[in-house]
């Protein structure tokens, strides 16, 4: 993620590169590692704020009764709290919904970035029409078959 972010904000102006990395701490894709990654943005400029997402503790009803889990087992606070001050960022905890709405509510407080907004036109779906066709010809050719 820090590498797409990387090839995604270097030609932002440098108070405009600024990475919001949400994870639950499983590095799952990628051939850079997470500190060459972090080098490089720190080296561009680029300014990453981490977030740890999952509970502490879960609970998962199993076929054979109540049984634990942990859900950010594979979360590495240390290596995120490593990203963020190495960039500038800063290190969040999210564990819950309540955590995330303050999380949100510090974020617009540090990084106030006004960008054009993304806008998306409805999309009208098309299939109908096709399958009207070919349902008629289909009823028709019921009905062919019928009269013989």
């Amino acid at each position: 993620a820090i590498g797409l972010a990387i090839k995604r904000l270097k030609d932002n102006p440098k108070n405009n590169r600024v990475l919001i990395l949400m994870t639950d701490g499983a590095n799952t894709a990628g051939t850079v590692s997470p500190i060459e990654a972090t080098d490089m943005a720190a080296s561009l400029g680029m300014k990453i704020y981490t977030v740890g997402i999952g509970s502490e503790q879960g609970a998962n009803n199993s076929a054979f009764g109540f049984s634990l889990n942990m859900p950010s087992a594979e979360l590495d606070e240390g290596l995120l709290r490593r990203i963020a001050s190495q960039t500038g960022g800063k290190y969040f905890r999210a564990r819950d919904t309540k955590e995330f709405e303050h999380i949100y509510a510090e974020m617009d407080k540090l990084e106030p970035i006004v960008q054009a907004s993304q806008q998306w036109r409805p999309q009208r779906e098309l299939f109908m029409w096709p399958l009207l066709v070919a349902l008629g010809m289909g009823l028709r050719m019921l009905w062919l078959r019928r009269l013989e």
